[in-house]
């Protein structure tokens, strides 16, 4: 069967693109199509170098380092790419890949990362990140995330089927648009990190510096304590980070992947405060040895086994993190780096594709059966 594999645009290698990574690898003889492609030549290996169809945003005005601006065009944009040369379409959706155009004839079949959070039920925080809480600049973003909702409501019949990155994905996919999602978990390069059994006195915590990501709360809290922080990452919040950081926080700004692989195979346990739709972080920091102290909701709660290879805080509050930490220094939380390690590889790429690549030719079976496709 010819293949597409539809991304909604390619500028780095983080978690979405990891999917589409082992995509590949199952279908290397799929063509790429995305919105935009600005990957550096030394940054493509993971697409095996293929040439990358693009839309016409690629083209437009600023576009390499602010085509997030042009979000207003990209249902248009995704609806012009030409996939009616293909008997299976796979998108990889956190935001309109899965709004392609397919016919009746072709198979569509969606993993997503998450329906649009800042046109549904994160719209007000980024608005306020954004601060666009008021005025005629509010008014037009408001206008158009309701014209984005109404469109990503009505292209999500578009898809024949939807795999979600989580059992928390899988219920927003539900509330949003009613309909079901089998899950089948990202893959996580845990063979990146290897456990130590002697870890360092010092916690940390890896993340972009954006407002959801709640870095902030984490330096906060350390700083409070006196104990011992390290902070990979760097964003917009990072001005509000450095006023908060105290002397036994090390803010260490963006670092190569070698000295993340390092801190997060030495740390005491890692950090984490976001409310993720799956969270890769905490299942590197597993597959490294490392525990991790976590906001209880979200994705994490599937990946992190409390009272096993983790704690959760109940409250995105300085004091319910706090309260964890001291549960953790008293010594309630017991583990052994082998097996967290152990727990993490439930995460693998292996794993990944053999489950992905299951659902896709159970369902291309089923659709050549009710096409009467021979």
């Amino acid at each position: 069967m010819k293949t597409a594999i539809v991304h909604e645009w390619l500028v780095t290698y983080a978690g979405s693109e990891r999917v589409v990574e082992q995509l590949l690898a199952l279908y290397p003889h799929a063509d790429l199509f995305s919105l935009v492609d600005f990957l550096p030549q030394e940054g493509r290996d993971f697409i095996q170098h293929k040439p990358v169809s693009t839309s016409f945003i690629q083209t437009l005005p600023f576009a390499r380092k602010h085509f997030r601006q042009y979000l207003p065009l990209m249902p248009l944009a995704i609806e012009q790419l030409d996939v009616s040369g293909y008997d299976l379409v796979l998108s990889s959706n956190h935001a309109v890949a899965k709004g392609v155009l397919t016919r009746a004839d072709q198979l569509h079949i969606s993993y997503i990362h998450t329906p649009i959070r800042y046109a549904w039920d994160l719209q007000q925080q980024y608005l306020q990140g954004a601060s666009l809480t008021q005025g005629f600049r509010s008014a037009l973003a408001n206008l158009v995330l309701h014209y984005l909702r109404l469109w990503d409501l009505a292209c999500s019949n578009r898809v024949d089927y939807f795999i979600a990155n989580s059992q928390f994905v899988a219920r927003r996919v539900w509330k949003t648009y009613r309909r079901k999602a089998q899950v089948i978990y990202p893959p996580v390069a845990i063979d990146r990190f290897y456990p130590k059994p002697q870890r360092d006195d010092f916690y940390f915590t890896l993340s972009r510096f954006v407002p959801y990501k709640r870095v902030e709360l984490i330096v906060a809290a350390f700083t409070r304590m006196g104990l011992p922080l390290v902070v990979i990452g760097d964003g917009s919040n990072r001005r509000q980070i450095q006023q908060l950081a105290g002397s036994n926080v090390h803010l260490l700004g963006q670092q190569p992947d070698a000295v993340v692989e390092d801190h997060m195979q030495r740390c005491k346990a890692f950090v984490f405060a976001a409310a993720e739709d799956f969270g890769i972080a905490p299942v590197e920091a597993q597959a490294a040895g490392a525990p991790v102290i976590a906001y209880g909701k979200g994705g994490v709660t599937e990946t992190v086994i409390p009272g096993k290879t983790g704690l959760f805080f109940p409250e995105q509050t300085v004091e319910s993190l706090i309260e964890a930490v001291q549960q953790f220094e008293s010594g309630q939380l017991l583990v052994d780096p082998a097996r967290l390690r152990e727990h993490a590889e439930r995460f693998s790429p292996d794993r990944f594709r053999q489950e992905l690549f299951r659902f896709i030719d159970q369902k291309w079976t089923l659709f050549q059966r009710r096409d009467g496709i021979q």
